[in-house]
C-alpha cells in the first residue's frame, strides 16, 4: 500500500502481538518498523489528507479530526496493554520508512532515555470540579422569602455570594490536599491548566486538572486512594481517568513529523 507513514509511538521491541483486528488512522492496520533497539508503530495514510497543506485544512474540520484522534488513541491504548509506548503527537507523518528510520536514528538516545524512565509506568488523570448546580437538600431550611425591599435583596445576594465563595475556598483547599496526597503515591506529577467547560462538555468548573506517573504495579493502590475522596465534600466532584500512556511525561521526545 502506498502513502505517507503515520507514526503513533516509539517503543522498545516487544513480543506480544497487537490485536488482529486493530485498525489505525484511515483504516490501515498498524505495523512495526524496527531500527536498532527501537520500534516505531506506523501505518499508511493518504497523502491527499495528511500532507502538510491538506492536514492543516482538516484541522478546521472537527468531525474529521475527532475520527483521526480516536483511531490514534485506539492504537496507543492497544500498545499500552502490551508494552510501554512513547506516544508521538497527533498527525506525525513521514514520506516513507526511510524517513521514519532517520527520525529514530536522530532521536535514538533521547527516546531510549525516556523509555527507560517510563518503563512499567502509566499515567492517571485526576480532575476536581465544583458542581455548577448542587442537588437540593431536602433536609435544609425552606428557601428564603421573597425580598420585600432593596435592603432585603442586597442581604440575600451577599449571603449567596458568601456561600459561593465558601464552596470555592473549600474546593481549592480540597484540591491542594488531594494533589499533595496523590503526588506522594506517584513517581511524578503534572498540573495542567483547568479545562474550559464549554470545550470539554464537563459539568461544573474545573479546579484541579492533574496527571500522575504511577508504576503499573502500584495502580490499584493509587485508584483506591482516589476512590476514598469521591464523596468527601458536598458540591465537589472528583473524576479519575486512565490508565493511559504517559503523554504528560514524554517531554521533548514527543516529536512531530517531517511534513510532506
Amino acid at each position: 500500500m502506498t502513502g505517507l507513514r503515520y507514526v503513533y509511538a516509539v517503543c522498545r521491541p516487544f513480543g506480544t502481538p497487537l490485536q488482529a483486528q486493530l485498525a489505525g488512522v484511515a483504516g490501515d492496520p498498524p505495523r512495526l518498523l524496527t531500527h536498532h533497539d527501537l520500534v516505531a508503530v506506523v501505518s499508511h495514510v493518504p497523502e491527499a489528507d495528511f500532507a502538510e497543506e491538506p492536514f492543516r485544512a482538516h484541522l478546521e474540520d472537527l468531525d474529521w479530526l475527532t475520527t483521526v484522534a480516536r483511531a490514534h488513541q485506539g492504537v496507543i491504548d492497544a500498545l499500552t496493554t502490551v508494552t510501554t509506548p512513547l506516544p508521538l503527537r497527533l498527525g506525525t507523518v513521514f514520506r516513507d520508512d526511510s524517513g521514519v528510520r532517520t527520525m529514530m536514528e536522530a532521536r535514538e538516545e533521547g527516546f531510549l532515555r525516556t523509555l527507560d524512565r517510563l518503563d512499567g509506568r502509566v499515567e492517571w488523570g485526576v480532575k476536581v470540579f465544583v458542581e455548577a448546580e448542587r442537588a437540593p437538600d431536602t433536609t435544609a431550611a425552606p428557601p428564603p422569602r421573597k425580598p420585600v425591599s432593596g435592603r432585603d435583596y442586597l442581604r440575600q445576594r451577599r449571603m449567596e455570594t458568601k456561600s459561593h465563595d465558601d464552596l470555592w475556598q473549600r474546593a481549592e483547599t480540597f484540591s491542594t490536599r488531594l494533589h499533595e496526597t496523590l503526588s506522594g503515591c506517584a513517581e511524578d506529577s503534572r498540573l495542567h491548566a483547568p479545562q474550559n467547560p464549554t470545550l470539554s462538555g464537563a459539568s461544573g468548573r474545573n479546579v484541579l486538572n492533574a496527571a500522575y506517573l504511577v508504576p503499573r504495579a502500584e495502580s490499584e493502590k493509587f485508584v483506591e486512594t482516589v476512590e476514598r475522596t469521591r464523596d468527601g465534600e458536598p458540591g465537589i466532584r472528583v473524576e479519575l481517568t486512565g490508565p493511559w500512556a504517559a503523554y504528560s511525561f514524554a517531554g521533548d521526545e514527543s516529536v512531530t513529523g517531517e511534513g510532506a
